[in-house]
């Protein structure tokens, strides 16, 4: 097998480095170091996400694509396929701040309203002494004070572990998205409906006896043409989705595009009968045209039949003229012959 080359250390130090990526961000990283577009080489990105993953398996790493369920984009990043108790010694986090996260994640994946989010007084409120097993509880938790927690969730948010909102909630980073997939899986995270991925952030159909969730962005995909029925998948319950000023405007624009490119079978008809009248215009006038060229032809025929007619006529009235110089010059003296002569030649020519 073939070592990697500088190109792929630097995809892959790129991602360690800076973080969570990007699809857009990473996309143009691999444009920069092979000199090649992703459009028209996808499957070569393909082929150098699997050469990575292969190295990286040996020290259980993975180069993994997901998406972040608040604002719907793809991210790249790195993340620790095992989870034992040598991969925890790597970590920077005290015990109280794991048991701390690990109770924000509870609280919002068990949140049945999948607002993705609690609130700041909620997640300080978090009892550290539900995360531990045993009946004895450390002293470290009983010590992690409010100022603590408050810290924590700094950290957790500067390292994209955790995220605030615009309304000052607290959901979960896009780190926690990548490296919890199969956490998700394990516990039963209920999923999108659609992408069967977990439904963190998600919208619930209005049916409270259904338990179907689709993301925001997989409702959009699903609901944005008007052609779909929009429709709860599971119940058939009509599902109150309203479409954007910018899906409105692309549909206004497909809608016209169809009937630019397919107009309706009236217009057809009359735009057929005109091509018909145009087509029965263009043969009058040219059986029109061939008429007058036909009575023009005739006429001048005609014509030179009527110019033809005195050369005729001119010519039977030289036989008797011939013979009457044939005649004179047979019995008359030489004034008459050259007389007759003359005439004869007028005649011949």
């Amino acid at each position: 097998m073939p070592p990697l080359s500088w190109r792929h250390h630097t995809l892959i130090q790129a991602v360690l480095s800076r973080g969570p990526l990007k699809e857009n961000d990473f996309h143009s990283i691999f444009s920069d170091v092979t000199g090649k577009t992703l459009d028209s080489h996808k499957r070569l990105f393909n082929e150098y996400l699997k050469e990575i993953n292969r190295e990286l398996a040996y020290v259980q790493f993975e180069l993994r694509a997901c998406r972040n369920q608040y604002d719907g984009f793809v991210y790249y990043g790195v993340i620790n396929t095992v989870a034992d108790e040598q991969s925890k010694l790597g970590t920077k986090y005290s015990v109280p701040q794991i048991a701390f996260y690990k109770g924000i994640i509870e609280a919002i994946v068990q949140d049945t309203t999948a607002r993705g989010t609690i609130s700041n007084i909620e997640a300080l409120n978090i009892r550290l002494e539900n995360q531990v097993g045993s009946s004895e509880i450390p002293p470290a938790l009983k010590n992690f004070s409010m100022s603590h927690k408050e810290k924590a969730i700094h950290e957790f948010i500067q390292d994209q572990w955790l995220c605030a909102s615009s309304d000052g909630n607290i959901g979960l980073g896009v780190r926690s998205f990548l490296d919890l997939r199969s956490w998700f899986h394990n516990n039963e995270v209920p999923k999108c409906d659609v992408c069967n991925e977990a439904g963190i952030k998600a919208d619930l159909c209005p049916n409270e006896n259904c338990t179907v969730r689709i993301h925001e962005y997989c409702l959009k995909a699903k609901f944005s043409l008007t052609r779909n029925e929009k429709v709860c998948p599971g119940c058939g319950t009509q599902w109150p989705y309203v479409a954007t000023k910018e899906e409105a405007v692309e549909e206004e624009e497909e809608d016209d595009t169809e009937v630019h490119q397919q107009p309706p079978e009236p217009l057809r008809r009359k735009t057929s009968r005109g091509s018909r009248q145009v087509q029965e215009e263009g043969l009058n006038e040219s059986s029109s045209r061939r008429l007058k060229r036909s009575r023009n032809n005739e006429d001048q025929e005609l014509a030179g039949q009527s110019q033809s007619q005195p050369s005729t006529q001119a010519l039977r009235k030289a036989k008797p003229e011939k013979l009457t110089s044939v005649e004179v010059d047979n019995g008359g003296p030489g004034p008459s012959r050259r007389r007759a002569t003359r005439t004869s030649t007028r005649l011949h020519r």
